[in-house]
């Protein structure tokens, strides 16, 4: 038999192995469509060194019967199916159930990246329309994320 301590130290462990698992379970049911996000605008902001720096508006909606709570957002842009740029928030917030909610990321380019688009954009024939993919996540806390994804094309003016 066990020692009542042995016992509460055994129960403890249990629940710390299970409880993520069955969370993590309930995370992924079927039936959660994901997040549909647009980029609203993007806003140049002060840059530093050899950086550009921009405030990217996201619109994100939210298609299931719950809210998708947040704390933090990351996203990665690519243009031409090149990396450009990249930013983190630690922006909380709520994604009301078939809702929606606009949130600001700043992101960095380097001029590395910038260097290597324009290198690209050169090396072929001119394009009317140009190709980009934002993919990123909103944080939900210790036992995972929620990731959003939008593609498209950029028109350019002739």
């Amino acid at each position: 038999m066990l020692h009542p301590a042995q016992a509460r130290r055994r129960n403890f462990t249990a629940w710390v192995i299970w409880l993520p698992l069955v969370l993590a379970a309930c995370a992924g049911l079927p039936g959660q469509e994901p997040l549909r996000v647009n980029v609203v605008s993007v806003e140049s902001l002060k840059g530093e060194g050899l950086e550009a720096r921009f405030a990217v508006k996201l619109r994100l909606q939210n298609p299931n019967d719950a809210p998708v709570d947040f704390d933090g957002i990351a996203l990665d842009l690519e243009f031409n199916r090149k990396a450009l740029a990249s930013g983190v928030s630690g922006e909380r917030g709520s994604v009301p159930r078939f809702g929606e909610l606009v949130v600001t990321v700043p992101v960095s380019v380097s001029a590395l990246a910038v260097a290597r688009l324009a290198m690209g954009l050169a090396g072929g024939p001119p394009l009317a329309e140009w190709p980009y993919a934002l993919r990123g996540r909103l944080s939900s806390g210790p036992f995972g994320s929620v990731p959003f994804a939008a593609e498209g094309t950029l028109k350019l003016p002739q």
